[in-house]
């Protein structure tokens, strides 16, 4: 077969939906400064699907300090890859800065969140080694174990017992071959909001031997006592033994690093194609990284706002009787019973007649019959607007318990004559 004859037959899971769903459910449009409020196809919307935790992305200073450096130095240099000609003080201070700041020996910016981990996983693995990684884990995780030429197990989700179980089976894999064992999980998993065993997973070293790698994306700038992540949250950063973190969260920009021992972080430096071969992450960002990571270290009170949002999103939520599963983070999930079809109804519902606009999940990233509003929290939220966000849900959630979306739904279908399944 043609392999554009394939695509066009199969547009894949999402795909399929395009017509649908495209610029209103996928690919949505949001205008405005980045914040609490946004406009969404001509309305005002309360916006809750910003990773921006700390209210970063406007601060003044952040943004004086951005256009400095834009103005300076433009987005092309550093001229090439790092390796090449891409090296600056600026860059190798930011990381510096960052070793420091999560009590690690050295660190090495990179380029892309995404992409850094999928390279870091990639270049820390030979075919000789074994990876055992968490079944939730991140998109990204999932790629860079699929690049591995060796053996890799998924242990359940956040369960210690199924860790150990793998341990065993991967340590015997490994020895089989004359190879290691390196564990991967997240230290927040952005989907449900629960940190990951972290400490859990470093005392198992005690019986197994294995090195760990933690992507603490959602962690970095939201948890520990100076928001230095899940390591300084559990007390445990000192086993950890690659921490990686994106700058598109509470770093409000984009970019990455990883952190760890000084040899082990200066092989990578010297071994991950994606940065060797790759231009230099651009000033603008280095020398905002740096402002970002100042404001980080010396306002506290951004991070405490942050947690006083969450708190009272997340209170507010459980004493309405809404399921937010286990999260002990910023990121709250909430559940509710019910078919995709009508998810969509719900959502244009909430979007069009209660102004909120949040992230919606249903099958198969969840399980049948469930659908998942997923609202991020930050430090620019006001109480007035949590307040505002609790009532609407009482409301969509009432007319579909009352089974009104399920009705317009089986309208909209047979208006439309169309077959929805979830398959």
């Amino acid at each position: 077969m043609d392999i554009f004859e394939r695509i066009k037959n199969n547009p894949g899971p999402l795909g399929q939906f395009a017509d649908y769903a495209e610029g209103y459910f996928v690919f949505p449009k949001l205008e405005g400064p980045v914040g609490p409020r946004m406009k969404f196809q001509g309305r005002e919307v309360i916006f809750w699907s910003a990773n921006d935790y700390l209210g970063l992305c406007n601060h003044p200073e952040v943004l004086e300090t951005d256009a400095k450096a834009a103005a300076k130095y433009g987005m092309f240099y550093p001229m090439g890859a790092r390796a090449m000609s891409g090296e600056t003080e600026a860059h190798e201070q930011l990381e510096r800065e960052l070793a420091a700041f999560v009590k690690e020996d050295a660190a090495y910016l990179l380029n892309f969140g995404y992409q850094g981990m999928v390279s870091t996983i990639d270049s820390l693995v030979s075919r000789h080694d074994v990876i055992v990684y968490d079944s939730d884990s991140h998109a990204c995780i999932v790629d860079g174990v699929r690049l591995h030429m060796g053996k890799s197990f998924t242990y359940r989700h956040n369960d210690v017992e199924s860790l150990e179980k793998n341990l065993i089976r991967a340590e015997k894999v490994a020895k089989e071959n004359g190879g290691g064992v390196l564990v991967i999980t997240e230290g927040v998993f952005g989907m449900r909001g629960m940190q990951g065993k972290i400490k859990e997973i470093i005392a198992l070293k005690e019986k197994y031997n294995f090195r760990l790698l933690v992507d603490d994306a959602h962690g970095f700038g939201t948890l520990g006592k100076n928001g230095a992540g899940v390591g300084e949250e559990q007390d445990c950063q000192k086993g950890i033994d690659v921490y990686f973190s994106t700058f598109a969260k509470s770093m409000a920009g984009f970019g990455a690093f990883i952190a760890g021992e000084k040899e082990i972080i200066r092989f990578l430096k010297y071994n991950m194609r994606s940065q060797i071969f790759a231009k230099s992450l651009t000033m603008p960002m280095v020398i905002g990284g740096l402002k970002r990571l100042e404001l980080l270290r010396s306002h506290p009170e951004i991070k405490a706002k942050l947690w006083h949002n969450v708190n009272k999103l997340q209170n507010g939520l459980r004493e309405r009787g809404y399921d937010i599963g286990e999260t002990n983070t910023c990121v709250t999930p909430v559940m509710m019973k019910g078919e995709t079809i009508e998810a969509t109804i719900l959502v244009r519902d909430l979007r069009e007649n209660y102004g909120i606009f949040t992230s919606v999940v249903v099958y198969p990233v969840i399980p049948k019959g469930m659908i998942l509003l997923r609202l991020i929290p930050t430090a620019s939220h006001s109480d007035a607007e949590i307040n505002e966000t609790l009532d609407a849900f009482d409301a969509i959630h009432e007319k579909l318990v009352s089974g009104q979306y399920k009705k317009q739904a089986e309208a909209f279908l047979k208006e439309n004559n169309l077959d929805f399944k979830e398959s």
